[in-house]
């Protein structure tokens, strides 16, 4: 059988940009077991609630669901376990400062196969008020509008 090769995604999460402005991104790999990435290959998960903590100097990744596998026996899995997220020692002694400099978190934005391997992109995010978010529909939606206004310039309709 040959090696499944590229970038196939599984799961989003765009609520996690609307939420919170996204200061860095790490491309980390995780834990699962078989069953788990059986249903991952199904395309179901839910990266909603997600989060990811440090303990014990170790990176943690929480509330995600990964449903259990519809041909799975008494080997499934829960849905909605810790998963040990894989990591260099360097970036998690890094992220270990600035989570705990407060106001910032770890969400999960995405869920993928990269060469046959599941991997997840961890972002270290500051939640937003509601008036940025506000600012930023704004700013998207004056955007939209000049991109329009110069389509119609560009094709002669002003």
């Amino acid at each position: 059988m040959p090696r499944e090769e590229g970038r196939k995604l599984i799961a989003q999460n765009k609520k996690a940009r609307h939420d919170y402005s996204i200061l860095d991104t790490y491309e980390v790999g995780l834990v699962l077991t078989g069953t788990e990435v059986k249903s991952l290959r199904a395309g179901r998960a839910s990266l909603v609630d997600g989060f990811a903590t440090v303990d014990g100097g170790e990176v943690w990744l929480q509330h995600v669901h990964i449903p259990e596998y519809a041909e799975g026996t008494w080997t499934n899995h829960a849905p909605r376990r810790k998963r040990k997220v894989l990591m260099h020692r360097a970036e998690i002694d890094k992220l270990i400062g600035k989570t705990k400099e407060g106001g910032l978190t770890l969400v999960p934005l995405d869920l993928y196969f990269k060469d046959g391997k599941v991997k997840a992109t961890l972002a270290l995010a500051k939640g937003k008020k509601s008036y940025d978010k506000r600012q930023d529909l704004a700013e998207r939606d004056s955007r939209r509008e000049i991109q329009k206004a110069f389509g119609r310039y560009v094709k002669g309709r002003r």
